[in-house]
């Protein structure tokens, strides 16, 4: 019983599909929902960063500059702990929101879009720009400028769409 019950959670967030004497699969995304997930995403994130902002000094900021380390470690070692260091970066921003429901919301979302991003990272070699972006997302808190932060924040997380979006697309 507690494995059906689990299966039907896993239904309901979406990351399975149900079927009828036959078990479960793993849900796909289509393209339509894979980028539902990131305009969601950018708006929550950068939610998220705005309200950051007041806590954000700079001993969290030598933070960022570890775990963007960490990840681009991750990524020239070429496994796939660059996706796992990757959510620890965007999870600390988030984490200064103070705001557990968001936080939560969140990691659900990258819950649902994280096998995209590890086929993505295995697919691509390494995310080529991503240290650039990540270290603007830095920059864009170190302005002060919570508006202006916000804003980076959600277009450096729609940018990704495009490009798990060809992992999705039929013909591929």
């Amino acid at each position: 019983m507690p494995v059906r019950e689990a299966f039907r959670r896993l239904a309901s967030d979406g990351l399975v599909v149900l079927r009828p004497n036959r078990g479960c699969v793993v849900a796909g995304l289509t393209v339509d929902e894979l980028y539902e997930i990131f305009e969601i995403r950018s708006v929550l994130e950068g939610l998220a960063v705005r309200l950051a902002m007041p806590r954000i000094d700079e001993e969290e900021f030598e933070e960022f500059d570890r775990l963007l380390e960490r990840m681009e470690r991750a990524g020239q070692s070429g496994g796939s702990d660059w996706v796992v260091r990757h959510q620890e970066f965007h999870g600390r921003i988030c984490a200064l929101s103070q705001r557990p429901k968001l936080v939560h919301q969140i990691s659900a979302l990258h819950v649902v879009i994280e096998p995209y991003m590890r086929i993505w990272f295995d697919d691509c070699d390494k995310p080529l720009s991503a240290r650039e972006e990540h270290a603007a997302v830095i920059a864009a808190l170190r302005s002060g400028d919570a508006q202006h932060a916000e804003q980076v924040m959600q277009e450096h997380v729609l940018g990704t769409a495009p490009l798990l979006a060809e992992l999705v697309s039929p013909g591929r």
